[in-house]
């Protein structure tokens, strides 16, 4: 069990929601528009970054509230966990655990969250950034400290950037420092992703090419992987990266290649099920991979609705058989009828939450 008690305060159209009595799987059925991938959003944010919507934080509070919204959970009877923004500093994300405020990369030393949304269905068609983005998450549900080292690599690679669009020439000695401190980091956040590539290209060579696509997975550094050796290069390419303004070297330049295994297709080029079918697939995997005595949460936005009864079927087993609590979002009941006697049930409508099982 992960969560045990759920409470919004004045977050998007949740004025005042509470979510008692969990399961492993929990539903949330409603209307489109009714609130609940809000409810999802809530949840992915007591988890280091932005959340599944990526918003700026003045976009969340509820209309007519005060500009602040609050987040909190207790995870697993013990520890209460919350997140949100005081009206008198809506631009400053405030976390607390246990009632002691704590930076936002800690949230990943208490449980694991990943999420998959309707708008992730074209991951493998958009940019690099977004597939890196995607792999951070994973790679933070089971290496707590890759939120630090990925923070650190982040504030490097900005100070650097800068140094390099300034119109005067950088100080070297300045730019030996900023560099070192960037390949170190960058050199864990890489080897991190590799590792974690590595683990999730096992455990889908083990699972069959159905009910769900079975992915093929690799993973293409941007730049070298020893910290000696990025240093190296990022000192060698100082004036080609002046010129672009920029740092062209290095993990921020990493990719996640993806092809469907059993036509051996970039993923890019399959079609709109297929690559919804590997996404799943990498879930169900990587979820495979959780620590047992780590609490994890998977939040699965109208997952289940577009998948044909077998597919459903298969999905529910494998979530069944995993370590996380699942949180489901769907329009209805009937497509969840194989979960439904076991799983904790409300209607959402109009940001209000109601107990149905």
């Amino acid at each position: 069990m992960a969560f045990d008690r759920v409470t919004l305060s004045q977050f998007r159209n949740h004025h005042a929601t509470r979510l008692d009595g969990t399961a492993q799987f929990n539903l949330l059925v409603g209307e489109n528009g009714a609130g609940k991938t809000n409810v999802l959003e809530a949840l992915s944010l007591l988890s280091p970054g932005r959340g599944l919507r990526r918003a700026a934080l003045p976009e969340i509070p509820a209309k007519g509230g005060d500009g602040g919204f609050a987040v909190s959970a207790v995870l697993s009877q013990t520890v209460m966990i919350g997140t949100g923004v005081r009206p008198e500093r809506a631009t400053r994300r405030v976390v607390q655990v246990n009632g002691a405020e704590v930076p936002a990369v800690r949230l990943g030393e208490w449980l694991s969250v990943g999420w998959l949304t309707p708008a992730m269905d074209r991951l493998f068609a958009e940019g690099a950034g977004a597939r890196r983005r995607f792999l951070d998450r994973l790679v933070l549900a089971l290496e707590p400290a890759h939120a630090r080292n990925a923070a650190k690599l982040e504030g490097a690679l900005r100070e650097r950037n800068r140094l390099l669009a300034d119109e005067r020439e950088p100080d070297p000695v300045w730019l030996d420092a900023i560099e070192a401190g960037l390949a170190e980091a960058g050199a864990q956040v890489a080897s991190a992703r590799m590792r974690l590539v590595e683990r999730l290209a096992d455990a889908l060579d083990e699972l069959p090419d159905a009910p769900f696509a079975r992915p093929a997975l690799a993973y293409q550094p941007g730049g070298p992987l020893d910290a000696g050796e990025l240093a190296a290069a990022l000192s060698a390419s100082r004036r080609r990266d002046r010129a672009a303004q920029r740092t062209l070297t290095g993990p921020h330049r990493d990719e996640l290649v993806v092809t469907m295994a059993g036509k051996d297709q970039p993923a890019a080029d399959c079609s709109t099920g297929e690559q919804k079918a590997m996404l799943i697939a990498i879930t169900l995997a990587h979820a495979g991979l959780l620590d047992p005595d780590r609490p994890g949460i998977l939040l699965l936005d109208e997952v289940a609705a577009h998948l044909d009864p077998l597919r459903r079927e298969a999905l529910f087993d494998r979530l069944r058989r995993g370590a996380a609590q699942v949180w489901l979002t769907g329009t209805e009941l009937p497509p969840f009828e194989a979960i439904r006697a076991e799983a904790a049930v409300w209607r959402i409508s109009e940001g209000l939450a109601e107990r149905l099982a």
